[in-house]
């Protein structure tokens, strides 16, 4: 799989939105030396270009078939010349439901890519998504395993 040639590092943030409307697994994995490291947004870990190729094209075509995925903010920031971090905030609209649900509600995310500059192009090494709950500051986990988003400032009142 050929990489995708980044000439700035926020040009992931463009292509990541590109290839996720495409439904391609394949340009979107293009963006990640072959050892990458990506986490999504329930925690699950993959571990190379490869792995991060098999989830996408498996969620492009089941789970977000009908998604559209807007950039809304990116923001870099240089470590070193060659290296930088960029923050991409991003909103998801239409994902597939799931049993009686059939129409999902807007999302939003932040995701992180950590990019360095190899020769004259840039890749991502490590990716980490993060769902935004608004206004929750954390979750909690009760008893039989239900995950639920919480604001402890709703108990101080």
């Amino acid at each position: 799989m050929p990489y995708t040639q980044l000439t700035l590092p926020e040009n992931i943030a463009k292509v990541f939105i590109e290839a996720w409307n495409q439904r391609d697994a394949e340009k979107l994995a293009s963006l990640f030396v072959a050892d990458a490291e990506f986490v999504n947004v329930t925690g699950l870990w993959w571990h190379t270009r490869t792995d991060i190729f098999k989830a996408h094209d498996y969620g492009l075509k089941v789970i977000f078939q009908h998604s559209e995925l807007k950039l809304v903010k990116t923001k870099v920031r240089y470590l070193a010349d060659d290296i930088a971090i960029v923050h991409l905030k991003a909103r998801l609209t239409n994902q597939t439901g799931l049993g009686e649900v059939k129409k999902t509600n807007q999302r939003n995310n932040i995701l992180v890519f950590v990019v360095k500059k190899q020769g004259d192009f840039w890749q991502c090494h490590t990716t980490q998504n993060t769902e935004i709950i608004p206004n929750m500051e954390t979750f909690v986990v009760s008893e039989d395993n239900q995950i639920q988003a919480v604001n402890y400032g709703e108990f101080k009142k």
